[in-house]
């Protein structure tokens, strides 16, 4: 019997982040509404977790003790994601097998073109597609290549905690799963995810992942260019970010921190361009519907319009409750409406769990 309640934990570069999601008895596949019962966040100091990576582990588990504690999940079972640049997802092509065969083959199938040694990382396999090839029929689909260092470190940070990792995940994964649903899962969709660091980028079509990026960069370092250029404590910066924002005219005691929003700006939302640009080119009849927002630097005022003119295609915000019910544990009205932004990657790590 699948699971009826599970919960997925994202650890950020600035918070460590849970939510408790109920599913019918035949599990997340099978529940059309299910239930966010209760989510919790705590905050994580700066270098507890760098470029998407436990570096401290101490302090990011003792942060996620206190955050169970505190919210009283019902588990110590979760499911956490890994994404960052060490982690390789590429589109890749196999011979037609039963899924267990053809993962416990890929060591084989892909050690000449991996950047580091098979037995350092852990490999799975996503089919995306199938076709009939030159030899016979195809599996298309993508390779996820992690490293174990990358891994193990995020693990271990949780089992200090006294948490049971269950399951590991790619974080493109869980945003298809939190996002890509209703009437989205029909269509051709790019979700982009702002962290603090690190931006994921996940090409959708028609629910199954094409094309993924992560990019190096993320709301955090808008903040602190602000901070640098206005010599003004973090704080005020993450403030006046929100306040100035990307591509509107500002006071002229502002004009410093526009310009240094839009110098880390203009890097970020061409990185984005050139990735929707080279899947559009790539992908046969691969044009976009829509672009998807989320996490808290999604809510960087004038940044949709941005992204929009660039690669002209239409940019919303995300709404990943949208497809759900709320439990009665869950914050309500404007406070509810904060939280979408951030829910998109510990939701989908719970949509993970399939039995």
């Amino acid at each position: 019997m699948a699971k009826s309640r599970v919960i997925g934990l994202d650890i950020g570069s600035t918070h460590v982040r849970a939510v408790e999601v109920e599913f019918g008895p035949k599990g997340p596949a099978a529940t059309a509404m299910p239930t966010v019962v209760r989510y919790a966040e705590a905050p994580l100091p700066a270098g507890a977790v760098r470029d998407g990576e436990v570096a401290e582990p101490a302090v990011v588990s003792t942060a996620i003790a206190s955050l169970w504690r505190q919210a009283k999940f019902s588990t110590k079972e979760v499911v956490i994601g890994v994404g960052n640049q060490r982690v390789m997802v590429r589109d890749l092509d196999l011979p037609a097998m039963p899924l267990g065969q053809l993962r416990a083959s890929l060591p084989y199938q892909v050690q000449d073109f991996l950047p580091i040694a098979v037995d350092d990382a852990h490999l799975d396999f996503v089919p995306t597609s199938t076709s009939v090839g030159q030899h016979g029929p195809v599996v298309g689909g993508l390779l996820v290549a992690a490293t174990k260092d990358t891994v193990r470190a995020n693990v271990e940070a949780v089992q200090a905690a006294g948490l049971k990792p269950v399951m590991v995940d790619l974080t493109a994964l869980a945003l298809t799963r939190a996002l890509a649903r209703a009437t989205l899962a029909e269509r051709t969709v790019a979700l982009v995810d702002l962290g603090a660091r690190i931006t994921t980028v996940v090409i959708v079509d028609h629910g199954r992942p094409r094309f993924v990026r992560v990019l190096p960069t993320g709301g955090q370092d808008m903040t602190d260019a602000i901070s640098s250029a206005m010599g003004i404590p973090d704080a005020e910066a993450e403030a006046l970010k929100h306040q100035v924002g990307i591509g509107i005219t500002v006071p002229d005691q502002f004009q410093p921190a526009a310009d240094a929003i839009a110098q880390v700006g203009h890097v970020l939302v061409e990185a984005v361009r050139n990735t929707l640009s080279y899947f559009a080119m790539n992908s046969p009849g691969g044009s976009l519907d829509t672009v998807l927002l989320s996490g808290r630097g999604a809510l960087l005022p004038g940044l949709g319009q941005y992204i929009a003119t660039a690669a002209r295609v239409g940019v919303t915000l995300a709404a990943p409750l949208s497809t759900m019910k709320v439990g009665p544990e869950m914050p309500q009205g404007p406070q509810l409406d904060a939280l979408q932004h951030v829910l998109s990657v510990p939701l989908g790590l719970a949509f993970g769990v399939v039995e």
